[in-house]
């Protein structure tokens, strides 16, 4: 997970701070989602996989599939 999250991160050319800022927490905290140091709490897992479009599963490693699963 932590590397996807910093791959999107990077892809998007955006900064740690920028998105800690997006989450409401720390740029420190972020940081720690990205190195595996703190797991990333759900809500927070969500809104990320809003942001870049695509599925929690994705972020979590769990699929290879970038694009989000369709809504119903």
């Amino acid at each position: 997970m932590t590397i996807r999250l910093k791959d999107l991160r990077e892809d998007s050319d955006l900064t740690q701070a920028t998105l800690a800022k997006f989450l409401h927490i720390k740029q420190n905290t972020y940081s720690q989602y990205e190195n595996g140091h703190r797991q990333i709490p759900l809500d927070a897992l969500v809104l990320l996989a809003d942001f870049y479009n695509t599925s929690t599963d994705y972020i979590l490693g769990l699929t290879n599939e970038r694009k989000p699963y369709p809504k119903k």
